[in-house]
Order: structure tokens, then sequence, then C-alpha cells
């Protein structure tokens, strides 16, 4: 059963990851790749200001502890000289408390400083290899492009694509429905010729109608026949005109299968 459940999950993976690269398109893989490196980038920026704020507000307080310890010092001085020994002794105090402050600010601001260089130039390589990446998606989405358009016209040309495949079979499917339908007509035709189908229109003539129709026609011939030799000899037309019936009397008055029936 264990088998089984591997086989099917197996087969399941494969379905689904066959669907998925049906469905990606490359260039919106690339796009999104670029977007999210561009808001990679954005962060370590925002990072780098979140640094050099830190290292301003440092640079304050410094400066503000040191205009305070400046004024203790001067505060002394002035003590001492009035002999008051205690309030010298007090300003200089604070001014020594001041002064670890200060100590330690500055260690504060000398690493708030490298840090600040660090993010500052990983900045600069993540924007030079975000520009890179950028050329070469650009790149990468062109060539794709004109390899899918190339793809496409050759598939039309070829008629193998889905598009054109469709119009083929079109075609195929209409050739076949005009060749039966004239199939059709034609057998239909030879029907009502033969008199095997009644004509409901009423125009059909029986078969000795046609047949009389074909002796006229066949006699209006054979007088324009006899008319063309005789002018070609250089004869007459009427006699040969004459002679023409003389023939087709003649004729007239041999049996006929027709007549026999």
């Amino acid at each position: 059963m264990s088998g089984v459940m591997k086989r099917m999950g197996m087969i399941f993976r494969a379905k689904a990851n066959k669907a998925l690269d049906r469905a990606e398109d490359p260039r919106e893989t690339l796009d999104y790749s670029y977007q999210k490196q561009l808001e990679l980038l954005q962060k370590v920026r925002r990072g780098v200001a979140d640094v050099a704020t830190s290292r301003k507000r440092l640079e304050l307080q410094l400066n503000q502890l040191q205009g305070q310890s400046t004024k203790l010092e001067d505060q002394g001085r002035k003590a001492l000289a009035l002999g008051r020994e205690d309030l010298a002794r007090e300003a200089l105090s604070r001014r020594a408390a001041l002064q670890q402050q200060v100590t330690d600010l500055e260690t504060q601001h000398q690493t708030l400083q490298g840090e600040e260089e660090k993010l500052t130039l990983a900045a600069q390589r993540l924007q030079a290899k975000v520009d890179a990446f950028r050329t070469r998606k650009e790149t990468i989405k062109a060539t794709y492009t004109a390899a899918q358009a190339q793809t496409r016209i050759g598939e039309a040309f070829s008629g193998i694509s889905e598009e054109m495949g469709d119009v083929g079979m079109a075609i195929q499917r209409a050739e076949d429905k005009t060749a039966q339908l004239q199939a059709r007509a034609g057998a239909i035709d030879e029907l009502l010729a033969s008199g095997a189908l009644d004509d409901q229109s009423g125009m059909a003539k029986d078969d000795i109608a046609a047949e009389l129709d074909r002796i006229s026609g066949g006699t209006d011939v054979e007088l324009e026949l006899q008319r063309m030799k005789a002018e070609l000899a250089g004869g007459s037309p009427q006699q040969a005109i004459e002679g023409g019936k003389t023939d087709e009397a003649q004729q007239s008055q041999t049996p006929r299968k027709f007549d026999k029936q």
C-alpha cells in the first residue's frame, strides 16, 4: 500500500510539474525575480538610512554632552578662582561622569559608522547586481519573444500549429461535403433522366418526346453539315439541303429498334 501511495504521489507531482511548465512564462518569471531584487535593494537602502539616522542622533548627543562638559569645566575654574574648592570638585566630578558617557557614545558612533559603511557598500554591490540582472533579463525576454514568434510563423507555414490544424480540418470537411453534394446532384440527374425518379415539377418529358427531340437535333446537325460541305465543294447550299433531306427520308424509312418497341 505504501508503494502504491508513493507511485500515485510521483505521478501527481509529475503531472502537476508538466502543467506548471506549460503555464509558466519565462518572461513573467524574470520580471517577478527582478521585482523581488528591487524590493530587497529597497530594504537594504532603508537599513542604510536607519543606521545613518541613528549615527546622526549619536552625533547630536555627543555634541550636547561635550558642550555640557566644557561648561562644567569652566564652572570648576570659576569656583576655584573664587576659593570655592568644593564647588570646583563637584563640577569636575560631574564633568568626569559626562566624559564616561561621551566615551560610550563615541564607541557606539564608531560601530554605527562601520555598519553604515558596510551597508552602503552592500547596497552599491546589490545595485550593480540588479542592474546587470535587468540587462540580462531584457535580453532573455527579447530572445524568447523572437524565438516564440519564429516558432509560431514556422508552425503556421508548416500547418502543424493548433490553429492552422483546425483551419485545415475545416477546409477538408468543406471539400468532403461539397464532393458529397455534387455526387448526390449527379446521381439525382441521372435518375431523373432515366425515369427512375418522377419529376414533380411537371417539366419532365416522356421517352417518345425525348426520342423526337434527339432525332430533330440530329437532323439540324446533318442539314448544317450538308450545307457546309456544299459551300466547300462550290455547289448550291439549297441542293445540299435537299440532298440531306433525301438522305434523312431514307434513314427514317429504316426500321428502328425504338419503333419496334
